[in-house]
């Protein structure tokens, strides 16, 4: 993709930055996907779209519980040197300074929480009832952190470490939000078949207004499961990125970049469970979503 005549602000595994004036930014969604924190070296055609028509959807959806940083993903609000490329893949946003945390709500007990619970009963260190198996609902939605790093893997921090990082009055406006979020996007996925297990949420303030920023409730940062298809103690089939993790770990790849290509049918089984996804969270056909002319 030709990159937009803009100012270039900033690289991300996913998403470029750039600068359209001193309070706005275009994010641009790139269909690069990464695993364990390392960018692969495939793409998955139409991933970008989809990460930002489901954000754009999501984003308005939640206005009225915390306020965002869109300002708007119609094609025809972009700035004329963002190129028409990028149609349907990009946001024009309020810039921000970012919260360096990265927020997750959990209603399952699965990944890396299903993990540290194995071995010592707890969650972030917060320990959860016994007898809890993989894939479980947990009594109440829980709030968990980690750091937010530049490069490599990010950190999981305790809620007291987080506090400490950001601040006490910051920590638990985020706490809130990634909470009130977290719900009613469940509640949304449910009446459509789809089990919202869990999902990272990322924030910035402008002046004193903290906001939701970046991507929200998408198969990058959410994990989807089908709802027929949900058992306690699997890995559920989802809509997300663990096909592509489930390959990687098949194959015993130690994480370290860089990362085996790809095989045909994985990047094709990705796209298809992304676009299935924006097709059932939305009721729209992705069809219709912005696209390049």
């Amino acid at each position: 993709m030709t990159r937009p005549a803009l100012r270039h602000h900033y690289t991300g595994k996913v998403r470029d930055l750039y600068e359209v004036s001193h309070d706005r930014m275009l994010m641009v969604a790139s269909d690069r996907i990464s695993v364990f924190d390392v960018v692969l070296p495939d793409e998955i055609p139409d991933k970008g779209r989809v990460l930002t028509g489901l954000s754009s959807f999501w984003f308005e959806q939640t206005a009225h519980l915390w306020p965002n940083h869109v300002v708007s993903a119609d094609p025809t609000d972009l700035p004329e040197t963002a190129g028409p490329e990028v149609a349907g893949r990009a946001m024009l946003v309020r810039a921000t300074r970012p919260v360096r945390l990265e927020c997750i709500a959990r209603g399952y007990l699965f990944g890396s929480a299903w993990s540290e619970y194995s071995e010592r009963g707890t969650v972030c260190g917060r320990a959860l009832p016994t007898g809890l198996r993989q894939a479980e609902e947990l009594p109440e939605p829980i709030f968990t952190s980690t750091t937010k790093a530049e490069s490599g893997h990010d950190e999981t921090v305790t809620d007291a470490e987080a506090a400490a990082l950001v601040g006490a009055d910051v920590f638990e406006q985020v706490r809130e939000a990634t909470l009130a979020i977290y719900r009613f996007a469940r509640q949304h996925a449910a009446a459509q078949g789809v089990l919202l297990a869990d999902t990272k949420l990322e924030f910035g303030h402008v002046d004193d207004q903290l906001l939701v920023i970046d991507e929200m409730l998408t198969p990058d940062s959410s994990r989807y499961w089908p709802a027929e298809q949900y058992e306690v103690g699997t890995s559920p089939p989802s809509f997300d990125k663990q096909f592509v993790r489930d390959h990687y770990l098949a194959l015993g790849w130690d994480q370290r970049p860089p990362a085996p290509s790809l095989p045909q049918a994985v990047i094709d089984g990705t796209r298809a469970r992304y676009v299935e996804a924006y097709e059932l969270l939305t009721g729209e056909s992705f069809d219709e979503w912005f696209a390049p002319e």
